[in-house]
């Protein structure tokens, strides 16, 4: 493949990522993995290393690619990510936290009823997701915020309990894209023990298979959220 220099340098660029991008699919490479170096991929496309970098740097900014200083390029942990993050997105506001909160609430409520009803197949002998990581994860809830980074999501693991992978990745996508607004949100939503006790009682209306509840529950666990938002004074100091 060769990319002309005469073409406009967005363009060319926006060309580039997708090539290497294609790369990584065409190779089935994943998270962790080494991808060619700039070098190597401005030989291949019979481009200036410079621009190589350029779009590398582009696909960095988006998590689908990591530098690591004296090792090389390597595969970055959003490359099977539905949505990736804009690297120029402004500063985040109340109204774009409200937004995200918004987008929660259009998502969150079925998929918990989703997965309400796909632990309530076990009755019926049908494949269900184990619920132990969604049990782990409540506890997140009494991290305080600034504190030890925990593995687990409950809202992502919710998602996981759904047993739609598409579902669970378009969450944990959303919540990576916007982690700044949910940072702010986790800052301001400090009653530690209500989110425990309101993410203890999803889990367990999820467990009883009662979509019902679940749906309520999540719609008002994240009302509850949206009013404390909607209170708050911004900026907040992070």
């Amino acid at each position: 493949m060769t990319y002309s220099t005469v073409d406009a340098a967005p363009s060319l660029s926006d060309r580039l990522t997708e090539a290497i991008l294609g790369i990584i699919r065409e190779r089935e490479l994943g998270p962790g993995d080494a991808i060619p170096s700039a070098r190597e991929l401005a030989k291949r496309f019979e481009i200036t290393t410079p621009t190589i970098r350029e779009a590398l740097r582009k696909l960095e900014a988006t998590g689908a690619v990591e530098f690591r200083h004296g090792s090389g390029t390597y595969v970055g942990p959003t490359i099977n990510n539905v949505v990736l993050a804009n690297p120029h997105r402004p500063p985040i506001t109340k109204d774009s936290v409200l937004q995200l909160i918004g987008a929660r609430l259009l998502i969150e409520p079925a998929v918990a009823a989703q997965a309400a009803h796909t632990a309530g197949s076990a009755e019926a002998g049908g494949a269900v997701p184990s619920l132990d990581r969604l049990e782990a994860a409540v506890t997140n809830a009494l991290t305080p915020p600034g504190g030890p980074a925990f593995a687990l999501n409950f809202h992502v693991e919710l998602a996981a309990a759904s047993g739609n992978p598409v579902v669970e990745e378009l969450l944990a996508s959303l919540l990576k894209v916007r982690v700044r607004e949910q940072q702010q949100i986790r800052q301001l939503y400090d009653n530690r023990n209500r989110d425990y006790e309101e993410h203890r009682a999803i889990f367990e209306a999820v467990q009883a298979g009662d979509a019902t509840a679940a749906e309520t529950l999540t719609r008002q666990h994240l009302d509850h959220i949206r009013v404390t938002v909607e209170a708050a004074t911004f900026p907040v100091d992070s």
